[in-house]
């Protein structure tokens, strides 16, 4: 048996893992639980303008301290695997279905708060948050300028302004 490049074997794989299609979502899991982790603290404090500000301002510096590499973990497994692998591709959405609920629910605690007008509509101001948030990883990654994060959530922040009350 060959080993992988963790050094296990593929026995040793599929005694932990049912089949390949299972370690996917394993490895799906383990990248989206990560990014809501690192976030966590910020994306359950999502009630204010400010406590959006403290959450984008994260996302930035992170990057910069990782100099503009890697993108986002969840979005990198995008063009890996959600072509050629249904299980993988609807794997992955959720992933982002979970990040973006955190969003989504700060924006209901935001609109209850009476920050963002009655007749916002939160999951849509969250998918356009999240469209910016992937836009602005991916112009960051191939530029490697954290500024193109910066700029998608500027703009992400302009059109979440448009909603307030």
């Amino acid at each position: 048996m060959r080993p992988s490049s963790t050094g296990a074997s593929r026995s040793q794989l599929y005694h932990y893992f049912q089949d390949r299609d299972d370690l996917v979502r394993a490895v799906i899991d383990v990248t989206t639980d990560a990014v809501l982790g690192n976030q966590g603290e910020l994306l359950d404090h999502l009630d204010s303008w400010a406590g959006l500000d403290r959450w984008f301002d994260f996302m930035v510096q992170d990057q910069i301290s990782r100099q503009a590499r890697g993108g986002c973990p969840i979005g990198s497994l995008v063009g890996q695997l959600a072509e050629n692998d249904p299980a993988a591709r609807a794997a992955i959405a959720a992933g982002f279905d979970r990040w973006e609920a955190h969003i989504r629910d700060g924006l209901t605690r935001m609109q209850a708060r009476g920050k963002l007008r009655k007749d916002a509509d939160p999951a849509v101001l969250a998918t356009a948050t999240m469209a910016s948030i992937q836009g602005g990883l991916l112009l960051t990654q191939v530029r490697r300028d954290p500024r193109q994060l910066r700029i998608a959530l500027d703009g992400a922040r302009n059109n979440l302004r448009l909603a307030a009350a």
